[in-house]
């Protein structure tokens, strides 16, 4: 009796086992890694566009088709790998936070598009996403990514979320002037009310998406209050003066060497024990 229970035991993990390796789940897990990194891109989304424009003299122009050629060519390796790669998958958020961080700057910058105006489209557009996704797919949950169409509309929503973030972020900041530090503040206090507030079972679905969404405008805050001058220059706001090259390349550092643990170690794979969730 015992040994048929173990042998039943055995067959079902490793048929559990099996199914998931067959849904070629093309995201991490959401653990602390994961918004640690996170937070950590953005802030170099939000410097690295402005570094490449203002020294390599690209202008916003040239910069914008530059990164978005960079985008197109990591999103070909992330589609054609047969499961979540760690390395592919960061360096797609890294170069889509520049991405979305441009498409804000080109409309407002290029175009004349009010901040306002900006924040309320890709609102729009994201809201958009998230219905035409559900009623295709029937499920937002980022662990049922495991086909070619559901990363599809991932990815368009994570270019979305840098989007309108940026538009808000800068819109909060800037023209509503409330200041790097505050603004880190304020975007920090609301990621901590989701998160409290998912522990009193808050739709886990929204939780994340409304978290990734402010962590934009926080890895915003905090790149612009690290690089900023700390005397405001033409009627901006101080930071603590530490330059985008040092800001830069100390954040890719550690985004490299948490990339690298990752992958080695992967704890951020999705396993087993959460099939539930996977199959969403």
């Amino acid at each position: 009796m015992l040994s048929t229970e173990i042998s039943t035991e055995t067959s079902t993990r490793r048929t559990r086992g099996e199914l998931l390796s067959d849904l070629h789940i093309k995201v991490p897990a959401v653990i602390l890694f994961f918004w640690i990194i996170k937070v950590l891109a953005t802030t170099v989304g939000e410097t690295f566009a402005d570094f490449i424009n203002t020294n390599f003299h690209l202008g916003l122009t040239n910069t914008s088709i530059l990164i978005t050629a960079l985008t197109i060519v990591a999103l070909i390796f992330q589609f054609r790998a047969p499961h979540y790669i760690a390395a592919y998958y960061w360096l797609v958020v890294i170069l889509i936070s520049v991405a979305g961080t441009l498409i804000t700057d080109n409309l407002t910058d290029n175009f004349g598009v009010p901040l306002q105006t900006t924040t309320i489209i890709f609102a729009v557009c994201l809201a958009i996403t998230f219905f035409v996704w559900h009623r295709v797919e029937g499920t937002l949950s980022i662990h049922s990514i495991r086909t070619k169409r559901r990363e599809a509309f991932y990815w368009l929503t994570i270019l979305l979320t840098f989007a309108l973030g940026t538009a808000s972020g800068d819109l909060v900041n800037e023209k509503y002037a409330l200041g790097y530090r505050n603004g880190l503040l304020l975007f920090g206090g609301l990621i901590l009310i989701i998160a409290v507030a998912n522990l009193y079972d808050l739709n886990s679905i929204f939780a994340f998406w409304a978290a990734y969404v402010l962590t934009r405008p926080l890895g915003a805050s905090l790149g612009d209050l690290l690089t900023q001058p700390k005397v405001a220059e033409d009627g901006g706001f101080p930071g603590l003066g530490y330059g985008t090259y040092l800001v830069n390349g100390a954040f890719l550092f550690l985004i490299i060497g948490l990339v690298i643990y990752l992958t080695i170690s992967k704890i951020d794979r999705i396993t087993p024990e959460k099939f539930a969730d996977a199959t969403d």
